[in-house]
């Protein structure tokens, strides 16, 4: 789930000069959200282990399903980096040759899973059990997943080929393999990341990933530094994608890890929408966000 949304304008008046104020305000608020979960999406399909596509075919549908069906005003509904990763090892488990077909096989599966799961706790009215997980708990897990996710990362930052053996092996390996780094690849990611945390901290409010991710793609055009042995997405598919089932096949692999993924989703909604809620604002409908995001992963799917 991804950060605050502006909510109407607080006005008084013409009911029509208000829908014109409370029209260009969500216009503003829904590109916003765009420019920042646009090149997150496209991430996140990355570290999940799944073509760049993906996370945008993935990115419209939950954000719309969420808007009819949820409670709170605040939260534009996408993935998040625990998410991804937590799905990322699922996968890996389910298709541990890294098909690409398969791997989308066992995606739409594992997100099918998911909503499920959560209409399934709706029905059963299970929101409550959000109010029993602690913050402590919630925050240790994800620095954890942080950890993961920089390692998986490192090594395309460095331009360097890394099999996985385990965190701490990992580690070593990295290690030694700092000394062939492509030191061009490593400057790219240096300027991203300068581009990323400089506009956060002198524009708060700017569009940091859209803007780090057509510089990149405007030096990669102009510098050639595909020819120089900088690796790049490649071609993006055009088109919509083609329709892909669930495999019944995988449910009893993938049931376990549905389960987490499903309660992470679920406590990661209802923190963030407590999170950036006004006080003026109704109250978080624990029992509507399963519903929202269930329906939400099954639109996804």
């Amino acid at each position: 789930m991804s950060g605050g949304r502006p909510g109407p304008a607080r006005t008084t008046g013409n009911p029509a000069a208000l829908s014109a104020i409370n029209l260009r305000f969500d216009l503003i608020a829904g590109l916003t959200a765009a420019a920042v979960v646009l090149p997150k999406a496209m991430a996140y399909a990355t570290v999940a282990g799944l073509p760049v596509a993906v996370g945008l075919y993935t990115a419209f549908i939950p954000m719309a399903t969420y808007a009819f069906l949820g409670s709170s005003r605040v939260l534009s509904v996408s993935t998040t980096t625990t998410l991804a990763i937590l799905a990322g090892t699922q996968l890996g488990l389910a298709v541990p040759d890294g098909d690409a077909a398969q791997l989308i096989t066992a995606a739409v599966t594992l997100t099918a899973l998911v909503g499920a799961i959560l209409l399934l706790a709706a029905v059963l009215r299970l929101g409550f059990v959000a109010n029993f997980i602690s913050t402590p708990v919630l925050t240790g897990f994800k620095a954890g997943i942080g950890l993961v996710i920089v390692l998986d990362q490192a090594p395309k930052l460095l331009g360097v080929h890394l099999t996985k053996q385990g965190f701490f092996r990992d580690v070593f390996s990295l290690a030694q393999q700092i000394p062939e780094s492509s030191l061009l690849t490593l400057a790219m990611a240096g300027a991203t990341f300068v581009v990323l945390i400089g506009m956060e901290l002198l524009r708060p409010h700017s569009p940091a990933p859209l803007v780090a991710v057509g510089a990149s793609i405007a030096a990669s055009w102009f510098f050639g530094l595909p020819d120089r042995g900088v690796a790049t997405v490649g071609l993006i598919p055009q088109g919509l994608p083609s329709l892909t089932l669930p495999d019944l096949a995988l449910i009893s692999q993938l049931l376990p890890g549905a389960f987490g993924i499903a309660l992470m989703s679920f406590t990661e909604s209802i923190a963030a929408g407590r999170a950036f809620a006004d006080r003026s604002d109704p109250p978080i409908n624990a029992n509507r966000e399963l519903i929202a995001t269930g329906a939400a992963n099954l639109g996804g799917a």
